[in-house]
């Protein structure tokens, strides 16, 4: 390289940059940490490591101030890590560890931005005894307008939650494949159903008077977003929505997720002489192929409520390429198929088995890196001990 582009190159390439570089990732990391008392996991991950800057909360006044996010350090300490090696180090094999080692830090950095950029988390909730052919983001929520009339098959229109938020205080959902336009009364993104009975008169006056559906014996209210400290908890949105159809109106309903504790959380609608079954709840993904669960084993450690151990026994079924067999899936033991991996992580009940489906081209990078940063550590190692007996013996 001329010393041109070596000018031009140093102040990317500076070692005061990478201390810099690292000290931001500290404090990046330490504020996303304490967010997530506040905020939810996912929210934290999206909006301090997954981006590119963000508005960053200083103090306990509500100031914030323009930071880079984790995207940005990523691409940052590859720019000067390559600028590093372009402009101080040669290639020798007195310093291949050092280059591999190298390598294996770029094929890191790498593989955390394809992983958040590309991957996807679900979750599959089996019964014993029953199967599922969709995976749900517990993250994400969707108003499912269902057609059962069609024989053999449903025809289903979902409307995303982040819709339904911007619409939030009348504004009105009318796209022209909707068989009914939707006004969304309220929206709220966290919420709780109490009975009509027991509700606060406050709560009564201040809430849509509902004509259809189990609004007409609950009441939704809502509640602070669930945050990183929750024990795992995840938002339960609630909305309520007149439906009408060319000017009439059809009713209102209210919609919520925490519908699935009702043996049928899907409502009725009628337009005209058909009839549409309504359904807030996580967004699906459905699969070509369906895991049926065979049977679930939840083990526990001896006079204690502590899980021992978790494992489910699935019958995998995919016609397109002519699948059928048995799997055991438990604990660090997770079935692979079709790009896709099926980890036990929870349950409900002691029939009621929890998969995570996770969706992630870059799964193998940090496995690669590791063990690039390892050989390479040894290499140089060796080279640096080669050069100590050397000098020893002379």
């Amino acid at each position: 390289m001329n010393k041109g582009m070596k000018k031009i190159l140093a102040p990317v390439a500076s070692l005061r940059l990478t201390v810099l570089l690292f000290a931001l990732a500290m404090v990046l990391i330490l504020v996303g940490t304490v967010a997530q008392k506040y905020e939810g996991n996912w929210a934290v991950v999206d909006q301090y490591f997954h981006s590119l800057w963000l508005w960053m909360p200083v103090g306990f006044a509500d100031l914030r101030v323009p930071f880079v996010g984790g995207y940005s350090l990523c691409i940052l300490m590859l720019v000067n890590l390559l600028a590093a090696h372009a402009v101080r180090f040669k290639l020798s094999w007195k310093r291949a560890g050092i280059i591999i080692t190298h390598v294996g830090l770029i094929v890191l950095l790498a593989g955390e931005l394809v992983t958040g950029l590309f991957a996807v988390e679900w979750n599959m909730t089996i019964d014993e005894g029953r199967s599922a052919n969709y995976a749900q983001d517990i993250r994400v929520s969707e108003l499912a307008i269902v057609d059962p009339s069609p024989q053999g098959h449903d025809d289903v229109l979902t409307v995303p939650g982040s819709m339904l938020a911007r619409h939030t205080n009348g504004g009105t959902i009318n796209e022209p494949q909707l068989p009914f336009d939707i006004q969304v009364l309220r929206w709220m993104p966290n919420s709780t159903l109490t009975g009509r009975g027991m509700a606060d008169p406050m709560l009564k006056q201040n809430t849509p008077e509902v004509t259809e559906g189990f609004g007409t014996m609950a009441l939704a209210s809502s509640l602070p977003p669930a945050t990183g400290v929750d024990g795992g908890q995840v938002d339960a949105p609630s909305a309520y929505l007149r439906f009408s159809r060319d000017g009439e109106t059809l009713g209102i309903w209210m919609v919520s997720l925490h519908g699935i504790a009702f043996d049928d959380p899907r409502q009725p609608v009628t337009v005209g002489d058909k009839t549409y079954l309504i359904e807030l709840r996580f967004r699906r993904d459905y699969k070509p192929y369906t895991l049926h669960l065979i049977d679930f084993k939840h083990d526990k450690f001896v006079g204690t409520q502590i899980p021992k151990n978790f494992s489910s026994e699935v019958r995998l079924v995919d016609p397109t390429h002519n699948e059928d067999r048995t799997v055991l899936i438990y604990m660090n033991h997770p079935l692979r198929y079709r790009g896709e991996t099926f980890y036990q992580s929870g349950y409900s009940g002691d029939t009621r088995t929890i998969l995570q489906v996770v969706r992630n081209p870059g799964w193998l990078m940090p496995y690669i890196a590791c063990s690039l940063v390892s050989l390479g550590l040894s290499v140089h190692f060796g080279v640096m001990l080669r050069k100590f007996v050397s000098r020893t013996r002379r």
